[in-house]
């Protein structure tokens, strides 16, 4: 089915209401005048037949032997001059003494409505039909000196000279009513042109179909999205960007400023200058947000902001940090035991067998030692991945990877997922590694874990330079650090401190005479 234009439906709808008001205002008009100008006739007529029948002449004449020779020129001269039909004056009996025909005179007046003023002295105005045609009367009744009645003047306006005024009258307001409806169309396609400018030509359909769709795209996208006009109050905002924000209730034509801090948008609004990835913080949350303007003919219009979790960013970058540290780790392990299998391949060609078997014997047990407290007495896989990892990485460096006798631990609660663990240990160990890595003899690095009591402990530590009080305080700071490589640092301790305050743990730091601890203590209850 072919849709109808707007143009087509404002001018439709407009004319239909036009003619509508204007005929029911026309005959309403109409009825309502014709109305009034029947009674102004009627009112006319009675007055005068009231003005004739008090003239002196008029009474003294009926006295006389011939009334009609002194009434007659009277009523003709006031009828001529008041525009009435007919001015008839009779007497008791209701002869006519005066008439507009000459030939009419001395004869009965016609109507059958002179009874009320002849016989009860009334004033009043009726239509009646006579000699002349049907008509609109004013009846008097006459008296004499003694106010006994004598006789009766009918004043009268016919109908049809009536109706004929009403229609003249009526041809005038058609007139006008033509030039309004003609107003109105032109009035309708003017709007219709102007909406359809305001709506870029769209129809009401095709604007239907895009509020949808831009709400299905606002809905469906992951990140936060916020709209505001040119007064700061908001026009749209997805549901991503309510639960980021931590907004419950309806926010459409709020202003913007009361519920977030909002100074990037206000920014852009003043400059028409885009803000990329700036970061605010928001009841501790840290959002990543990036604001473009709207433009309209007359400039900034609005501001659309997106908004992003920058946790789930941090999250992101974690893994693929994670995934480089164990492909890293199984790199060293691997190369460090090429190495070894090399060298024994060397001692066996050689025929230095018994070198060889020192030094398998030497491995064995110094990976015997490691293994006993991995595998018997750390029973969480996610622990002992991480650790034979970093012992790996360890022997490629030629550092001592000690791990306490004395460690115990079960297997970790389920809220702690393995990146979460690698964020935190692999960060200190492999900072720990780091540090004692310059050093020329007797590089060592500790790990020492338990659960005994309601949190886990895990204790990581060396024997380098160790760290210097002034930078403890600072340590966790985020792009924080004392190394002086090119490549970007400072992050590690940062994300990993961040993980362990998301678990409800805390880390603390001591450094004295070139001995660095870190011991981190978690929770078992979230």
């Amino acid at each position: 089915m072919r849709k109808v234009s707007i143009e087509t439906k404002i001018l439709g709808l407009v004319l239909s209401l036009s003619l509508f008001l204007i005929i029911l205002l026309t005959t309403t008009f109409s009825y309502m005048e014709g109305r009034q100008i029947a009674k102004d006739k009627g009112q006319l007529a009675l007055e005068l037949s009231k003005t004739i029948s008090f003239m002196p002449t008029v009474t003294e004449a009926f006295e006389t032997d011939d009334p009609a020779r002194t009434i007659q020129p009277i009523a003709e001269k006031i009828r001529r001059e008041t525009g009435a039909e007919f001015i008839v004056v009779g007497n008791k009996e209701g002869i006519r003494y005066s008439h507009p025909l000459a030939s009419e005179i001395g004869k009965r007046m016609e109507g059958g409505d002179n009874a009320r003023a002849i016989q009860e002295g009334e004033y009043y105005v009726s239509e009646a039909a006579g000699s002349l045609g049907l008509s609109i009367r004013g009846k008097s009744p006459v008296f004499d000196a003694d106010g006994k009645i004598i006789g009766i003047v009918s004043v009268g306006f016919l109908v049809d000279d009536v109706r004929a005024q009403i229609f003249n009258d009526l041809s005038k307001e058609m007139i006008v009513s033509l030039v309004a409806i003609m107003i109105s169309i032109i009035g309708s396609y003017m709007l219709a042109r102007s909406i359809r400018k305001d709506t870029l030509g769209l129809e009401p359909f095709e604007i239907a179909n895009l509020y949808k769709e831009k709400n299905a795209v606002l809905q469906s996208v992951k990140e936060g999205i916020l709209a505001i006009d040119q007064n700061g109050l908001i026009t749209s905002m997805n549901q991503p960007a309510k639960k980021l924000l931590d907004i419950q209730e309806s926010v459409r034509h709020l202003n913007v400023d009361g519920l977030f801090p909002s100074k990037y948008l206000f920014e852009v609004l003043k400059s028409g200058e885009p803000q990329v990835d700036k970061e605010i913080s928001w009841k501790d949350k840290s959002v990543i947000v990036n604001c473009t303007p709207i433009f309209d003919s007359e400039g900034v219009s609005g501001v659309v902001a997106s908004f992003r979790d920058r946790t789930e960013i941090e999250e992101m970058v974690n893994t693929l940090s994670e995934v480089k540290m164990h492909s890293e780790d199984l790199r060293a392990q691997t190369h460090e035991f090429t190495n070894k299998l090399y060298v024994l391949s060397g001692l066996i060609q050689l025929g230095e067998y018994d070198e060889a078997i020192d030094m398998i014997q030497s491995e064995t047990s110094e990976l015997h030692s490691l293994n006993r407290v991995v595998f018997e007495q750390i029973k969480d896989t996610k622990v002992q991945a991480l650790l034979l990892g970093k012992i790996g990485k360890a022997s490629e460096k030629k550092i001592f990877f000690e791990i306490d006798a004395q460690s115990y631990l079960e297997k970790l609660p389920d809220h702690i997922k393995l990146s979460q663990l690698t964020l935190i240990l692999g960060n200190i160990i492999d900072n720990a590694l780091e540090a004692v890595s310059s050093m020329e003899e007797e590089p060592l690095v500790k790990f020492f874990a338990t659960d005994i009591g309601n949190d886990m402990v895990f204790e990581v530590s060396d024997n380098g330079k160790g760290i210097p009080e002034d930078a403890i305080a600072h340590i966790f700071d985020r792009g924080f650090t004392s190394k002086n490589s090119g490549s970007p640092s400072g992050y590690g301790l940062s994300n990993a401190d961040h993980v362990v305050k998301e678990l409800g743990g805390i880390i603390e730091v001591y450094s004295e005479d070139g001995n660095t601890i870190f011991t981190v203590y978690l929770p078992k209850e979230q």
